[in-house]
């Protein structure tokens, strides 16, 4: 066990789940699925409300990326020199108030300027949680605390599709309020969590430029091309163009629990992590994972109804679940304890290009005569499947070679 707290009495012996380092994790992983989830059922009212185009009103789920895009790496920098815990209760304070002060915007572009700024805090939370999980447990047990890690944000990412698509039909504004629900979790963030840091030698851009040499070789840039594709993929296609896809038959109730479906089966496999890692490598769970994407768009482009649209894609919410922990897993093993939080910080950088760059792209591309999502659909399978056989080959051949 490394890295593991006085607290961790439950982790060492073997329970990870009583420890309540992993606990506060966990509640803190439950509010990131906020961020996106519970805006996007409602992006079509958002549309309505402020007379805004579909690319406009995809800005909410990218700009809410954009920061994080660029500061990942300098909250990486002050997880590692300052600390776990003050920059994980910073950004869970951050999420709350700025989340929670949309809800009273007079325009769209005062929201669209605090999501930007409450990208800050989300990616605060996604690069402490998953280094505090790092520096806590080695191996499979690691893997299996990952996993149940992406469960609790895939299970909070199913459920709070339902709730924001129900909210929105009282006032548009109804579902920032539930942003406010991470001070609480920020103060006993603060009241639990004991302090552990590790400090390098190095400082400022010296330091990202130690962590990113640590970093620079194949197999771990090429989980960050995995990472990018990822994010790209379950937020152009199932966060932004699925709801807009789907508006056209269905309220956003029911948009919501058509997404819950697809997360709730992520949420299954995520969970589950654990025991796949002893059966197959992280390798080959990334081309599974792929491959699951594949079969969902592919079979959501050829769905007839939007019941078998909504079937097609829990394969997809599959991909989410064997990809994320299986990812994150291989990066934390890859890299010292010295670099963890400014590796997953880059990791980060790559995840928030992804999930900002998805909705742009897919709503872009929709908007062109003659394109539309239902193509989109097929070749996001397409590209998907291909990514899947070329890590498999690849991996076969590490394989081979081992």
């Amino acid at each position: 066990m490394s890295g593991a707290t006085e607290d961790d009495d439950g982790a060492t012996a073997g329970v990870p789940w009583r420890s309540r380092t992993v606990q506060v994790v966990l509640a803190s992983t439950a509010l990131a699925p906020l961020g996106v989830p519970l805006v996007s059922p409602g992006l079509p009212v958002l549309r309505d409300e402020f007379g805004v185009s579909e690319p406009e009103t995809s800005l909410l789920v990218s700009g809410y990326f954009l920061v994080g895009i660029v500061l990942s790496p300098f909250v990486g920098v002050l997880t590692d020199r300052v600390g776990r815990k003050p920059v994980l209760v910073a950004g869970l304070a951050l999420f709350g108030l700025l989340g929670g002060s949309m809800a009273f915007a007079p325009s769209f572009e005062v929201v669209l300027a605090l999501r930007v700024l409450q990208g800050t805090g989300a990616a605060a939370i996604f690069i402490t949680t998953v280094t505090i999980i790092g520096d806590t447990f080695d191996g499979p047990q690691r893997n299996a605390v990952l996993g149940v890690n992406v469960a609790v944000l895939s299970a909070a990412a199913a459920l709070f599709p339902v709730l924001g698509g129900a909210l929105v039909t009282v006032a548009w504004n109804a579902p920032f309020l539930a942003y406010f629900a991470a001070l609480p979790v920020a103060l006993g963030v603060f009241l639990v969590l004991p302090e552990s840091r590790t400090r390098s030698g190095d400082a400022g851009t010296g330091y990202l430029r130690a962590a990113a040499v640590e970093i620079a070789t194949p197999r771990t840039l090429g989980l960050f091309g995995a990472t990018l594709l990822t994010e790209l993929l379950a937020f152009g296609v199932v966060f932004t163009a699925v709801p807009f896809l789907l508006e056209r038959t269905l309220t956003p109730v029911l948009v919501g629990v058509a997404l819950l479906a697809t997360e709730a089966v992520s949420t299954v496999v995520a969970a589950a992590s654990g025991r796949l890692a002893r059966r197959l490598s992280s390798d080959r769970l990334v081309a599974l994972g792929f491959g699951c994407y594949g079969l969902g768009f592919v079979g959501a482009w050829a769905a007839a109804t939007v019941a078998g649209t909504a079937t097609a894609l829990t394969a997809a919410g599959a991909g989410i679940g064997l990809l994320l922990p299986s990812i994150d897993a291989a990066v934390s093993e890859g890299v010292s304890a010295e670099y963890r939080a400014g590796a997953f910080s880059l990791r980060n950088s790559t995840t928030f290009l992804g999930r900002a760059a998805g909705p742009i792209l897919f709503t872009g591309l929709a908007s062109r005569p003659g394109v539309g999502y239902e193509s989109l659909l097929l070749a996001a399978g397409a590209v998907a499947l291909a990514t899947a056989l070329a890590v498999a080959l690849a991996a076969a051949v590490s394989g081979s070679a081992e």
